[in-house]
């Protein structure tokens, strides 16, 4: 475009204007308002991507000017923008009407204005020109008309979706893994890792998920609109969630027979079964001396002890065997009777969404704390109490300099706030637009670690007690998950002065709580894919065919092999897979939706500027530092065990196959969103699935319009000040 001067004269001819204006665009799309003649080629579309990036047609201030798009295929006008230039600020600007066309495709032709627009090359087909004359009730008529909004669920007021959210990060792995993972890992000297990774990779992960989730209003799959390439990746977790759900909830079903069992006069793991008979192997009742039973039995050292819990656990609740290559046998009776029980609970609390299942949070969140507090209160007081404790906060400075530390680190904060499940999407979706996420974001990051603290001092208070009874050091009754919550947890309470069995009813009723308010949200976000795709299947019994249909594979976990499935399925169907997918989550949103977007979405829907923090974190150290122990994790895995007993191959491969069907999903859709694209040429299909479609946005319609409004606003400021 030639060189000009800014503006011109008021007293310019209209022909001066045409001139000028024909200079500067040769395009029939760009027109003064007093009307000008068109060109014989009507499609604007080379024009506009020529023309906006680089110099901007002289337009004169006295009166707006207008840019006319055109469908190229249908040789017709689907948009105006009028663009209004003057001195004073306040009345310079782009004036967008408040109707909306219907959503375009094909070939037409929305305002673009640089190749990383959002709205570039997309079908939001917006015609925004001010019609002052229209009342705002007309308005509001047209635009419920034109775009009926989709009715979705929200959360009867704030609280619930706190709690909700509390509940289901607050899970089981917070009283049984962490303690352990604590002292595996350096004692109190893991707390500083962990704090860390909680701060710079945990929380600004959480918030990101809520803060998406909300401004969408769409669940795990249909948040993807934002980039349909990675659409997959929501349906990776759904799989990746389902896997989970199926054992978490076997893990909620023992501890319902424990709770049933505790209601007895004599505690059953605290008596040996003479019907047990194991190969050179002596039960120890709790309260027992092993080493005055082996010399009263005439036995050596080399006949094996095992104590009442842990036959109890092993041999009476679970049948275990230790080899499943001839199969892994029937479902026990009576856990298949507390399965049913618990998935029956779940259909109640899920079955009309979030109006029911944010009731039940106010007890699934609150009611755990309540029993943490009163059995750490008691735990305090026992002997040994303070030995316990003191060997789970003792650093062990040297194990800061051990990767496995860090790595340890990102697990535990990554899984115990339920990040990459999916799960944060659905649940913040079903919040007002303008909730305050931000603050609820940091509420929950802390109060999860607040819990897994608490936790860590109530079970080490109690083993400690535990190794001063039996004689021992405390890491020799110390297991790991499962083993920790049925074994050594329950030895300790058994050995309570005064009524154990109040004390065993709080902890596994406790148990039942956590597991319930974890399952409730990852249960939810499977449901909400199934109804969100398909809005008009009754929800009650979508509801109903996923629990029954979990209810039905969880029978896999309650067999004698059971365990040898559920350590298999928690390994490549969970722990791995969802890292996998995380990775993909936060690179996707993180560098292709972009993180200037990320930040003006937030600062839309908060009116919340981030800082560099949240920049830091989004766009470097999160994605940087998951592929970093996603590549180590794979480096360092070892061959599957379970009891220190090996998998058959045939297993091994089943794992493969469960995570390669989970992390297939991603390019299995992005092809079927190639050949769904409107687009025309491969290589256009191929980029338009990088860029949101029509459907991403706000979910009201006024507030979408108010977005775009505003987006186009400041793409338009960044051409103009080029």
């Amino acid at each position: 475009m030639p060189d000009s001067k800014e503006g011109s004269s008021p007293n310019s001819s209209p022909k001066q204007e045409k001139q000028q204006i024909d200079v500067g665009t040769e395009n029939a799309a760009f027109e003064a308002d007093e009307g000008l003649k068109k060109a014989d080629n009507l499609c604007p579309k080379c024009q506009i991507e020529h023309i906006l990036p680089g110099a901007v047609p002289i337009l004169n201030n006295d009166r707006p000017y207008s840019i006319e798009v055109y469908d190229c295929t249908n040789q017709q006008k689907i948009e105006v923008l009028r663009i209004n230039l003057a001195e004073d600020k306040k009345t310079s600007g782009i004036e967008m009407g408040k109707s909306i066309l219907k959503p375009m495709s094909g070939n037409k032709v929305a305002p673009i204005l640089d190749e990383k627009s959002i709205l570039k090359d997309s079908s939001l087909g917006i015609k925004y020109l001010q019609e002052e004359t229209k009342s705002e009730a007309a308005i509001e008529a047209n635009l419920g008309d034109e775009d009926e909004e989709e009715s979705r669920q929200q959360w009867s007021n704030p609280i619930e979706f706190l709690l909700s959210c509390v509940a289901m990060s607050v899970g089981l792995g917070n009283v049984w893994r962490f303690p352990f993972t604590a002292y595996e890992n350096g004692g109190g000297a893991f707390l500083i890792p962990y704090l860390l990774v909680l701060c710079f990779i945990g929380r600004p992960l959480y918030f990101l998920e809520l803060a998406m989730g909300q401004f969408a209003s769409k669940s795990s799959v249909k948040i993807w609109d934002m980039s349909p390439f990675f659409r997959g990746v929501g349906y990776g977790q759904a799989i990746a969630t389902s896997s989970v759900v199926s054992y978490y909830t076997c893990l909620i079903a023992m501890s319902v027979f424990y709770l049933i069992a505790s209601c007895q006069s004599v505690l059953s793991w605290t008596v040996c079964d003479p019907e047990i008979v194991l190969n050179n192997t002596i039960c120890v009742g709790t309260g027992q001396n092993a080493t005055q039973l082996l010399a009263d039995g005439g036995f050596d050292n080399t006949t094996a002890v095992i104590g009442s819990a842990e036959q109890y656990y092993d041999y009476s609740v679970l049948k275990k065997i230790d080899d499943i290559s001839g199969g892994i046998g029937m479902p026990d009776l009576k856990l298949t009777a507390c399965l049913a029980a618990c998935y029956l609970v779940l259909f109640l609390t899920l079955w009309k969404g979030v109006a029911s299942s944010g009731k039940v949070a106010y007890f699934t969140a609150i009611f755990p704390y309540l029993v943490l507090f009163t059995i750490l209160g008691k735990g305090v007081t026992l002997p040994g109490a303070i030995d316990g404790i003191m060997f789970f906060i003792t650093p062990q400075w040297g194990e800061l300099l051990n990767v496995k530390v860090w790595y340890a680190a990102v697990t535990q904060s990554f899984f115990s706030l339920s990040v990459g499940f999916g799960a944060l999407f659905t649940y913040s979706s079903y919040n007002d637009f303008k909730h305050n996420v931000y603050r609820d974001a940091l509420i929950i990051s802390f109060t999860d670690t607040f819990t897994s603290v608490l936790a860590g001092f109530t079970i080490f208070s109690v083993l400690g007690n535990l190794a001063q009874e039996l004689n021992v050091p405390i890491e020799d009754v110390i297991k790991s998950g499962q083993g920790l919550a049925f074994i050594s947890y329950p030895t300790a309470i058994a050995k309570f002065d005064y009524v154990p069995q109040l004390f065993a009813v709080l902890f596994f009723l406790m148990l039942f709580t956590l597991g319930l308010g974890s399952a409730t949200g990852l249960i939810s976000a499977v449901i909400a894919i199934v109804a969100d795709n398909r809005p008009d299947w009754n929800r009650t019994y979508v509801a109903a065919f996923v629990c029954f249909s979990g209810f039905l594979i969880g029978l896999i976990y309650i067999t004698p092999g059971g365990g040898f499935i559920l350590t298999l399925v928690d390994f490549y169907g969970g722990g791995f897979m969802i890292f996998a997918l995380a990775v993909l989550e936060v690179v996707a949103i993180s560098y292709v939706y972009g993180m200037r977007r990320v930040l003006e979405d937030v600062k839309f829907m908060l009116d919340i500027e981030l800082g560099i923090y949240w920049k830091f974190c989004w766009g470097y150290l999160i994605p940087i530092s998951l592929s970093f122990f996603f590549v180590y994790f794979i480096i360092i895995m070892e061959p599957l065990t379970y009891g220190g007993l090996p998998f058959p191959d045939m297993a091994l491969n089943a794992g493969w196959i469960i995570m390669a069907f989970a992390l297939a999903q991603v390019p299995l859709w992005a092809i079927r969103e190639l050949c769904r694209s409107p687009e025309t040429g491969l290589v256009q299909k191929f980029k338009g699935l990088f860029r949101p479609n029509e459907q991403w946005g706000p979910k009201n319609s006024r507030t979408k319009l108010e977005w775009i409004k505003s987006v186009t606003e400041r793409e338009m400021d960044d051409v103009l000040s080029k």
